[in-house]
């Protein structure tokens, strides 16, 4: 085994420097963003704060993936400024999701980071809500098994629902697709993740 593989190995071992340093490049473009935030009333601002866990899921938009996988991660949801409610308090907004977790599969475990523009309807509160979103993900290794993703960078689509649960505390589901949409060649494939989401209201 050569050392590559023994960073690469399962548990946390298997963030690997490449891992971190995508991490860290994505946290600094988060800061990035946020930083007019604060200067701005009508900037980002903080929505929401989830905790997911895959519960099932073994096919890629109606394609078998060789590998089974698990993924737990915790997910920031940011408002955006444009957004359209009505008196009734029901309507349409834009928020910025990001996330990190651990995606395991085919005896290997890596870093997942991912940044999510998404449309959402729903009331203005933020208690009922169903969004879909498209942006990209960073994976810090990209073969899992027999399973190849063909490289770092994924294309990332969700959708979601979310209902209140307790005073501000949120249940929801989320679909989750990553895919590198054939850039590295036909022999690739990504994978499907149907998760549970808890959420915490600000």
């Amino acid at each position: 085994m050569n050392t590559t593989n023994q960073v690469c190995g399962s548990g946390f071992g298997a963030v690997s420097r490449v891992g971190i340093v995508m991490w860290l490049t994505l946290l600094g473009f988060i800061c990035s963003l946020l930083a007019p935030g604060l200067s701005h009333a009508e900037g980002l601002r903080l929505l929401n704060l989830s905790m997911r866990a895959r519960v099932l899921g073994a096919t890629v938009l109606g394609e078998q993936q060789p590998e089974e996988f698990q993924e737990y991660d915790v997910a920031a949801n940011f408002g955006l400024p444009w957004e359209r409610y009505s008196t009734t308090n029901w309507g349409m907004g834009t928020r910025l999701m990001a996330s990190a977790g651990i995606m395991r599969g085919g005896g290997e475990t890596a870093l997942v980071v991912s940044l999510i523009p998404e449309l959402t309807l729903g009331s203005e509160d933020g208690r009922f809500t169903l969004d879909l979103g498209a942006g990209g993900a960073l994976i810090s290794r990209h073969r899992f098994g027999t399973q190849n993703y063909g490289g770092p960078f994924q294309f990332a689509l969700t959708v979601g629902i979310g209902v209140p649960l307790y005073k501000k505390l949120g249940l929801g589901y989320r679909f989750l697709h990553y895919s590198d949409a054939g850039v590295n060649g036909s022999d690739t494939i990504g994978a499907d993740f149907h998760m549970i989401e808890f959420s915490y209201r600000f």
